[in-house]
């Protein structure tokens, strides 16, 4: 399709800012990003949609706007939605650059224009296409409760007699047709994702062909189209498919994929573009779904941080009482509390492994038995560098996870999703991740996150592709103790208990009474402080004194550790 057909089009609520003599520039695809260098995901004759979240100033905007005509897309359409009118200095340098450019009115969703494209661009070769993506355009823009991935499969049940089923990197259905019959089994759904994944990983085209219990299955990836999805007919599909594996590690454990029950292998290229086209479809849903979980994301972060930097108990029992509506709808406040911290590394360390980590957290902390993409908007998860922590409320997660006390359960969570999360990281990635034990207050959540931290260390160091620890499991050093030489023991405990016993011995303080039982209390000032029959003023000023006199924090997982060990050793 040329641009000029899109200022034909009314529906579209595109106005025309710059670039009238090159409007007979060819379409062949479409890309939503609010990446700031979206280079890699760009093929070439795109419609590039942005809502300008990558334009903090006005220097921002030639770097863009020269990424965007060096890679030869053929126009870019701004949201007004953000910023209102589209900046100047937008339309100034798309005129630099010879790149047409188009005003987005805020009234029309960037879906609206993915469907309109890809229908267009696809039609000529698929005249079943053009009706599947307008009955589905019309549900899907009809607001949050029309449209969404099932609507999308049952029209590929009802009009092409398709089986289908959108599943998650872990394995977990998101969606079925209601004319799928029976639910895929756990079982299933995990070989199926282990097989897509394995393809990926290998650089294999898709549709990937397999077989699980007799039953042929067609496997297409469905990519973000915020990441540079795979767009229009099967040509430039192919092409932008080949762009995004030179960074296939990014998005191959958060991308979900759609499982067809048919062998594609005798499609023809009709029936192929159609489904490419639905992927994309369902790749709009998707992006739509992690804009909403922008907000939980958010609030995850602010809390963290407060946590992180030593902030005090009241200010973030305080924060949490404010995010409570959006992080446990419906639930209130939650009496306990538990952290995850998970890490993804990839050899070479080019990848930045804090997203991934971010959306397999979302993922793996969602019960595998549930079915829909909603049980993951209850998840809040934040990244930090290359971790990815979770703050879980408790109430929140379904009991198949619980202990009789500790709640979530480290192998637990990754006993369903091992095999497929292993194909994924192949030989040269790895998750490790920790759990720590549950915690009533916010009075706790700093040591139970340096907790966390300890567990996903120790995983670390087992081996294996996933591997995970839980806070159970960080007492198993005390085992090691009898085969601690002699001497090692004696210089320990003499650099971290001889300058307390010192103080001791000379001002009668109890220091080292004191930091036993602030260790026992699991650092809980106010039951430590209960136990010795003091002020919580008085406790802090010999905790106080207690890491002057050593250097070390008191705060901090591993300086615990290391009080503990040197009493223990003593």
């Amino acid at each position: 399709m040329r641009l000029r057909a899109l200022l034909d089009t009314d529906a579209l609520g595109l106005r025309l800012l710059g670039g009238e003599e090159e409007l007979d520039r060819t379409v062949r695809g479409v890309m939503t990003t609010d990446l700031r260098d979206p280079s890699r995901y760009l093929a070439g004759g795109e419609l590039v949609l942005t809502g300008l979240a990558w334009r903090r100033d006005a220097s921002d905007t030639e770097p863009f706007v020269r990424i965007l005509a060096g890679a030869g897309v053929a126009a870019l359409a701004a949201g007004e939605a953000e910023l209102g009118a589209i900046p100047v200095d937008i339309v100034e340098a798309c005129e630099r650059h010879r790149l047409p450019l188009f005003a987005v009115n805020e009234s029309v969703a960037f879906a609206t224009i993915t469907e309109h494209v890809v229908r267009q661009v696809s039609g000529e070769r698929a005249g079943d296409l053009a009706a599947v993506v307008d009955r589905h355009r019309r549900l899907m823009t009809s607001g949050p409760t029309g449209g969404g991935p099932d609507v999308v499969l049952d029209l590929l049940g009802t009009d092409l007699d398709l089986r289908a089923w959108v599943l998650s990197p872990a394995g977990r259905a998101i969606a079925g047709s209601s004319a799928a019959g029976p639910a895929l089994s756990q079982a299933v759904c995990g070989r199926l994702a282990a097989e897509h994944l394995a393809a990926v990983r290998t650089g294999r085209r898709g549709p990937h062909r397999v077989q699980v219990e007799g039953t042929a299955y067609s496997l297409f990836p469905i990519r973000s189209s915020g990441r540079g999805a795979a767009s229009g007919p099967a040509s430039a599909a192919a092409s932008a498919s080949a762009a995004a594996l030179r960074d296939v590690r990014e998005t191959v454990l958060s991308d979900w994929f759609l499982a067809v029950e048919a062998d594609a292998g005798d499609w023809p290229e009709e029936r192929l573009d159609l489904l490419q086209g639905v992927t994309q479809l369902i790749a709009v849903e998707r992006d739509r779904r992690d804009a909403a979980r922008t907000v939980r994301r958010r609030l995850a972060q602010e809390v963290l941080e407060l946590v992180q930097t030593g902030a005090a108990p009241a200010e973030i029992a305080a924060r949490l009482r404010v995010a409570a509506p959006v992080l446990l709808p419906g639930l209130g406040a939650a009496p306990h509390w538990q952290v995850v911290v998970a890490r993804v590394e990839w050899d070479g360390g080019e990848i930045e492994g804090g997203p991934v980590a971010q959306s397999l957290l979302e993922e793996i902390l969602v019960d595998p038995l549930s079915a829909g993409p909603e049980p993951s908007d209850r998840i809040a998860v934040a990244h930090m560098g290359d971790e990815a922590i979770a703050l879980v409320p408790l109430p929140a997660m379904s009991t198949e996870h619980e202990g009789p006390e500790s709640g979530l359960l480290a192998d637990s969570l990754l006993e369903s999703v091992r095999d497929p999360l292993s194909a994924g990281l192949d030989n040269d990635g790895r998750l490790t991740l920790g759990v720590s034990a549950s915690v009533h207050s916010a009075e706790g959540l700093r040591g139970a996150l340096e907790e966390a931290r300890h567990a996903r260390r120790v995983a670390a160091a087992r081996p294996g592709r996933v591997c995970a620890a839980g806070h159970q499991e960080l007492a198993s050093h005390v085992l090691l103790l009898p085969f601690v030489p002699d001497d090692v023991r004696r210089a320990f405990t003499a650099r971290l208990l001889d300058p307390l016993r010192d103080y001791d011995r000379r001002h009668r303080a109890e220091l080292i009474p004191t930091l036993e039982a602030f260790l026992d209390s699991d650092g809980s000032w106010t039951r430590c402080a209960a136990r010795l029959h003091l002020h919580v003023n008085t406790l802090r000023y010999r905790v106080g004194r207690i890491e002057q006199l050593t250097g070390r924090d008191l705060s901090r997982l591993e300086d615990k550790l290391d009080f503990f060990l040197a009493l223990r050793m003593s």
